[in-house]
């Protein structure tokens, strides 16, 4: 990449570097649960003995420092105690932080053993701008007991400079302040081997301000080409690329198709399935997976990119079914000056076995539905087709709910109904009159929507008590009866309260559903 096209990318791109400089210690203090006062160094095994990596506040204030011996340490501390560190449990962490941080961007590198870099171009507005998303980043690495300091600039390397030798804990550096802001740091901001930071500062060049205005040829002579401080400058101004990498995942299936010459025609993206779609299938059957969120990118000449999604209710890899999903919606891209490739990518995929017919012949009916429902939210929109959802409550019109049929289903923890619930609820339970012999009884009559029930059958009490966490002190407990009345008509109805019980007056009676 050439200078113009390295400054103008580096004046679009905004990097965070996130430094966590207490990371193996608070990791070993969170998990030994040991007290702040505590006098702690962890200490890494070395040719010429043992070296403190890190040490708690309480130990730095008598002396010991990361870096220095253990023995130098003990002179200064003798009741230094000592654990083993664990970089590799520290690397772990910095790893499960790294996807963790993808909450701010798709794009996320780890930055040395202690640190994260992440591109956040055009990210930052969703977190109320650059300061906010700092705020957030370091409220929420607090959270998990973790100190931080955080920077965004223009390039990885400005980025990193700041955040480890700014003035600041948290800054927002804008563009055409890089090298203001860089001017004071020391050389060792470059992030150069050590021998080369200290012939920079033997030449009197101890700070970036004052080797950004030296001669580049006679220093250039000194110094190897892989080490050469003004380029390591030119990259942190964003003269020169420094990309930024991301953690390497397990790759979707995706499926490419190149057009030698582009293509203009709309009936192009549908017929472009009829390649693509067996070459995913393919890659699924590999892999044992199946397909349940599918997007389909025509690639524009003019650089744009047309996009189509669909989703299944099941995992699925039957090509007939995948390609009738994306036809219609193929259909519809936008062609522009002309297609001069596809990709068609399954973004999310579920394990998926060998597919087994049902026992007369045919899919199962689990499938069917399935597929039913990934036919309606095509034509109907995903969010008009919705299936019930258990809640975990034990009221009944809490115990269940809608979702929109291709989610996944939640967890529910709630245990199973002790009684049989009516096929029909209503969607409130309504007011009735009931007639009993004994003020706590089974019901004889009662009275809906005007109409008399004579109850001829009567089972319970099943008793319900109120969610006290939910409800206010006055809530009351509810028992239900299922009763029948002489034309056979069965029902669900229940007592509100109880009399004396302190939460009001007489008990109230309500019908919740119908039995058939």
């Amino acid at each position: 990449m050439n200078r113009r096209k390295a400054e103008k990318r580096s004046r679009e791109q905004r990097i965070v570097a996130i430094w966590l400089p207490r990371l193996a210690i608070e990791r070993w203090r969170r998990l030994a649960g040991a007290p702040d006062d505590a006098r702690v160094a962890l200490v890494v095994e070395e040719a010429h003995g043992q070296r403190i990596a890190a040490a708690t506040e309480a130990a730095q204030l008598l002396g010991a420092r990361p870096g220095m011996r253990l023995t130098d340490a003990r002179a200064l501390d003798p009741g230094l105690q000592v654990v083993v560190a664990d970089p590799a449990g520290d690397a772990a962490l910095l790893e499960r932080l790294a996807r963790w941080a993808s909450r701010w961007s798709p794009l996320v590198e780890i930055d040395g053993a202690d640190g994260l870099r992440l591109d956040a171009s055009g990210a930052a507005h969703l977190f109320g701008g650059e300061n906010g998303l700092i705020a957030d980043i370091q409220r929420r690495l607090s959270s998990l007991g973790l100190s931080s300091r955080v920077a965004i600039a223009c390039t990885p390397g400005a980025a990193w400079a700041l955040a480890h030798h700014g003035a600041s804990a948290a800054q927002s550096c804008p563009v055409d302040a890089t090298a203001a802001r860089l001017a004071p740091l020391p050389v060792a901001a470059l992030r150069l081997p050590p021998e080369v930071t200290r012939t920079l500062e033997r030449l009197g060049l101890k700070r970036i301000g004052t080797l950004a205005g030296v001669e580049r040829r006679p220093l250039a002579r000194r110094f190897r080409e892989a080490d050469n401080p003004l380029d390591a400058l030119d990259r942190m101004l964003g003269r020169k690329a420094e990309p930024l990498t991301a953690i390497p995942d397990d790759p979707p299936p995706r499926a490419l198709l190149r057009l030698a010459e582009p293509v203009s025609d709309p009936a192009a993206a549908p017929q472009a399935l009829d390649l693509l779609v067996p070459g995913l299938v393919k890659q699924l059957e590999a892999r044992k997976l199946g397909a349940r969120r599918l997007l389909l990118a025509g690639y524009r000449v003019d650089g744009e990119v047309a996009v189509a999604v669909a989703a299944t209710a099941l995992a699925t890899r039957e090509a007939k079914h995948l390609h009738r999903l994306l036809a219609d919606k193929a259909g519809t891209l936008d062609p522009g000056f002309g297609f001069d490739g596809f990709a068609l990518e399954a973004a999310w995929c579920e394990p998926l076995g060998a597919g087994q017919d049902g026992l007369i012949g045919g899919p199962p009916p689990a499938l069917e539905v399935a597929r039913l429902v990934d036919r309606l939210s095509v034509k109907l929109g995903p969010e008009r087709v919705r299936r019930p959802q258990p809640r975990a409550s034990h009221l009944p019109e809490r115990a269940s709910g809608w979702r929109p049929a291709l989610e996944p289903a939640a967890e529910c923890m709630a245990p199973p109904p002790t009684a049989p619930r009516p096929p029909r609820m209503l969607d409130r339970p309504e007011a009735i009159a009931v007639i009993y012999a004994t003020p706590e009884g089974l019901p004889r009559r009662f009275v809906w929507r005007r109409a008399v029930h004579d109850v001829t059958r009567a089972e319970g009490p099943e008793r319900i008590a109120p969610e006290w966490w939910r409800e206010r002190s006055t809530a009351r407990l509810r028992d239900y009866y299922r009763v029948e009345d002489r034309e056979g008509r069965r029902y669900w109805i229940y007592r509100e309260g109880l009399h004396g019980d302190g939460r009001g007056g007489d008990p109230v009676w309500y019908l919740h559903g119908l039995f058939g």
